[in-house]
């Protein structure tokens, strides 16, 4: 299996640092600071699925008006399928970030769209922001071919060009065969990223920071037992994940592994602060609901300790006695102060200030859905046996459904998109009427100078209404970038 050409890559990540120019990638920005500056979000691009949905259609990524100075503000005006059934569409990624804003002749034009049950991986070219169209179409038979891999998840650019995709397995699901696939920069399979035998032995999500020499990458769980639903007898088998794994950048050789133990099961989505000089990040450890930070030690070594945790709910009319936040999405604000993330089945938004990063502090909390809300047939029971619910508000005249799942922050930090799906298989079993009436997308006003969380009654994206019927919508992303896809050398 190819490997990457560790020394053109570590020579372009020079350079990009020196800010002489590099790779073809979009302007972007200097700074994550400097973002902050950058145009007011007038388009989001949101995956739109039907795979599992028991829908025979193509799963889709709708364009989503977000200008509320325009007559089509909070409507889908443009819908691109897919041109095949049953991939299961999830995050994405472009095929240039920050890294090389120097280079005014590229840009940030092809969005990335691995599948995550069928392992095809689309390019879409956005240059028409509004009518994105596909580009072209990466085969999984091509990539397990050249690589073992499948079950695509998180892709990243790199200052070198090429695209950086890891996979949570191989095509028969067995966690064993997760990896990192290299794209050149015209989406051709270039082979594996790791070093031969340094493959993790889960996958899931990661983060790379150059100026510290490493990568970090977060474990899920093997495809053979996550795509079947969420059984906890899997967690005790160890067909679930609870590492970090920590890669020498860029060469791809693993130097650690963090056993994140018992308070850091299935850590999902992974984020160093954005300030390229730092050494210290979180990862959201889902089943478990505690953040993790992870951070560098003096002798060099990486290492962890739970920053956040989340109480589980005493709860009755439940398939188990206690319910757990279940951390699902995460990130941090371009400033690095304030870090925001769901609790998919409790149903809370909740904002931390980080600016101390050992000790965050809670500055904003809003429920938009959940299990235990007013009307449900669970409750929560409180430490003096009194059981309550919470009260979810409604949206022009609307039941938020479901629980906050993918989120999305503006540039300037004061607006957070919500999207409720988190993969169509895990919401048929927890959230079954999200399949029959649809998903919808929430934003949620930010105080960034005191904290605070509201609800914009005036933004409501309703996708039970799709004209091919009700879709699940999962991640968001701007044309011009965001701060869970921007990386800074």
């Amino acid at each position: 299996m190819g490997t990457i050409d560790v020394v053109s890559l570590h020579t372009a990540e020079a350079v990009a640092s020196n800010g002489h120019g590099c790779c073809k990638t979009g302007p972007g920005y200097a700074t994550p600071i400097a973002a902050m500056s950058g145009p007011r979000e007038s388009l989001i691009y949101v995956t739109c699925v039907y795979s599992g949905s028991g829908r025979e259609k193509p799963d889709y990524l709708a364009t989503v008006d977000v200008d509320p100075t325009s007559p089509t503000f909070s409507k889908v005006i443009h819908r691109l399928p897919m041109p095949h059934v049953g991939d299961e569409l999830h995050h994405t990624g472009w095929n240039s970030c920050s890294s090389c804003y120097t280079d005014l002749s590229a840009s940030r034009r092809f969005l990335i769209l691995p599948s995550l049950i069928s392992g095809r991986i689309y390019a879409v070219d956005t240059k028409d922001a509004k009518a994105p169209s596909l580009h072209k179409v990466v085969d999984p038979v091509e990539i397990h071919e050249k690589t073992g891999l499948a079950y695509p998840h998180t892709s990243h650019c790199l200052a070198s060009g090429d695209l950086l995709i890891s996979c949570l397995g191989d095509k028969e699901g067995k966690a064993e065969g997760a990896g990192f696939l290299l794209l050149d920069e015209n989406f051709n399979v270039k082979g594996r990223w790791e070093m031969p035998g340094h493959s993790p032995s889960f996958g899931y999500d990661f983060w790379y920071q150059p100026r510290q020499k490493v990568m970090i990458s977060s474990s899920w769980g093997a495809p053979a037992a996550f795509t079947k639903g969420f059984n906890l007898q899997h967690v005790s088998d160890g067909l679930y994940g609870r590492h970090l794994h920590v890669y020498s950048w860029p060469d791809g050789e693993k130097k650690q592994t963090l056993d994140l133990g018992a308070t850091g099961l299935l850590p999902l989505e992974i984020r160093f602060l954005h300030e390229p000089s730092k050494d210290t990040g979180y990862v959201g450890c889902a089943l478990t609901s505690n953040m993790v930070r992870f951070f560098k030690t003096d002798d060099g070594s990486w290492s962890h300790e739970v920053a956040i945790s989340v109480k589980p709910q005493k709860v009755q009319n439940w398939i188990l006695p206690e319910m757990p936040g279940l951390i699902t999405d995460f990130l941090i604000s371009l400033d690095d102060r304030f870090l925001y993330f769901v609790n998919w089945l409790q149903g809370d938004v909740r904002q931390y200030n980080i600016e101390d990063p050992k000790n965050p502090v809670l500055t904003g909390q809003i429920w938009v859905g959940g299990l235990i809300h007013k009307g449900s047939t669970v409750t929560a029971e409180g430490d003096d046996g009194e059981t309550f619910q919470f009260d979810v508000p409604e949206i022009q005249g609307k039941k938020l459904r479901g629980g906050p799942q993918m989120i999305q922050l503006s540039l300037d930090g004061k607006r957070l998109y919500v999207t409720n799906s988190l993969y169509s298989t895990w919401d048929r079993q927890f959230y079954p009427k999200l399949l029959e009436e649809g998903s919808h997308m929430l934003q949620i006003d930010v105080d960034t100078e005191k904290g605070g969380l509201a609800l914009n009654p005036n933004f409501f994206v309703d996708f039970g209404a799709e004209p091919d019927g009700p879709s699940l919508a999962h991640e968001m992303r701007y044309p011009g970038g965001d701060c869970t896809s921007d990386i800074w050398v």
